[in-house]
């Protein structure tokens, strides 16, 4: 399994990945030209990928969802509430398929296994990718450290993992107080140390973690890395996505 990220945080999220018989892109908050540039700097084509499939409705995850669409042919499968929150703002599209939190969508011998998060969009999903063996996690905009996710990132082998802000830059940042507490709360974002604690607990198997979803004004990648290193490992692996380019192919062993 070999997978990618072609941006992640709130300025537009995208991430590829590939098994040996199916290609897929989770998220389409970067413009299609965008997206088909990165994949073409990694060697693939985005004409090659199955489906599109969306986490949730916020505008950094879905706004350019009807442009892959329509551009590249992508089907795209959405939860029935996220697409009742984002139709409107699609435009035409043809190919939408609707599931619910929980359910496992199947591409050929891959498996994509569903989550409901707290996060507060509409009926906002994390994902499991599964192909033979191995296993690959997408857990951004979780909301909080909700009952059962500990189960599922235990039997991970890589990791997409939100990382959002570190608690003092975020109470000493611009931002304000009602805006710091939606980020803070029980369908915001996930912390620093809160990420490095589930994977000290929780993640043995794991031999990749990306850090993800990095907030601009309240984290910054080197705060990130040293408070997971801090709490985990010195020398665990981890790498941290960045919000303004495609990061390289990394294989999920």
């Amino acid at each position: 399994m070999l997978t990618c990220s072609l941006q992640s945080g709130s300025n537009g999220n995208c991430i590829y990945v590939e098994t040996e018989d199916t290609r897929l892109l989770f998220d389409a908050g970067i413009s299609g030209s965008t997206a088909r540039l990165r994949l073409e700097q990694n060697g693939r084509d985005i004409r090659d990928v199955q489906a599109l499939i969306i986490s949730h409705n916020h505008t950094d995850h879905v706004r350019s969802a009807g442009v892959f669409q329509r551009k590249f042919r992508l089907p795209i499968y959405i939860t029935h509430g996220s697409w009742q929150a984002s139709k409107s703002g699609m435009g035409q599209v043809d190919q939408v398929s609707c599931f619910s939190g929980g359910e496992v969508l199947q591409f050929g011998n891959t498996r994509v296994t569903t989550i409901p998060t707290p996060h507060d969009g509409r009926e906002g999903v994390a994902f499991v990718i599964q192909h033979k063996r191995k296993k690959l996690g997408i857990f951004t905009d979780l909301g909080h450290r909700f009952a059962g996710i500990e189960e599922w990132i235990c039997d991970l082998d890589g990791l997409y993992l939100e990382s959002n802000y570190d608690p003092q830059m975020l109470a000493q940042g611009p931002y304000p107080l009602w805006l710091q507490r939606r980020i803070a709360g029980a369908g915001g974002h996930i912390s620093n140390g809160e990420a490095a604690q589930m994977i000290r607990d929780c993640g043995s198997r794991i031999k990749l973690v990306i850090l993800s979803h990095l907030s601009e004004h309240n984290n910054h990648p080197n705060i990130a890395q040293q408070t997971f290193q801090e709490i985990v490992s010195e020398s665990f692996p981890i790498r941290v996505a960045s919000r303004y380019d495609r990061s390289t192919m990394f294989e999920i062993e």
